[in-house]
């Protein structure tokens, strides 16, 4: 006896489902040790400073309706004390790899700062996710806004944030 698979094609654009790039519905969290955080100062296109930073709880909220996921990194370290908030998501599937480009917030100290996390889906199942992701903030516009400082004799233009988990 023969079997034969048929290929289902992807859900076209405006049909209600679930992202392909997501597990099933539920909360997952990333373990300890399963994890990776890590800010670099830039000036220009050098960088000038790097440095791992301790997350204290990452967490993937998928809604079984046809919300948006949410994205949770808190951060809790000597240079970095806040949570990276992401709520809205923007699929674009390539060729080669899952690229997701999630919108939100970076709070330190109770004010919010937008930030865009390109979310690269390194390997998804119906029940974990593992990313790897970048932030990239203007370092001066964050300085006044919330006051956070990177160090005092480093020169730096821009801040990017990297940010790889397994959720499971």
């Amino acid at each position: 006896m023969t079997t034969v698979t048929l290929p289902i094609g992807p859900t076209p654009p405006g049909v209600p489902g679930p992202a392909p790039w997501l597990p099933l519905p539920g909360r997952y969290t990333v373990a300890s040790g399963r994890s990776l955080v890590e800010l670099t100062a830039l000036c220009g296109p050098l960088p000038v400073h790097r440095r791992r930073l301790t997350l204290a709880d990452a967490s993937l909220t998928v809604p079984e309706t046809d919300e948006h996921p949410t994205l949770r990194f808190e951060f809790d370290d000597a240079h970095l004390k806040g949570a990276l908030t992401l709520d809205h998501a923007h699929a674009h599937a390539h060729a080669s790899a899952d690229t997701v480009q999630l919108t939100g917030g970076l709070g330190i100290d109770g004010t919010d700062f937008p930030a865009l996390l390109r979310l690269r889906v390194v390997e998804r199942a119906d029940d974990r996710l593992l990313g790897v992701g970048v932030v990239r903030l203007p370092y001066r516009l964050l300085r006044r806004a919330t006051g956070f400082r990177f160090g005092r004799l480093r020169p730096a233009t821009r801040l990017r944030l990297l940010v790889a988990g397994e959720f499971a």
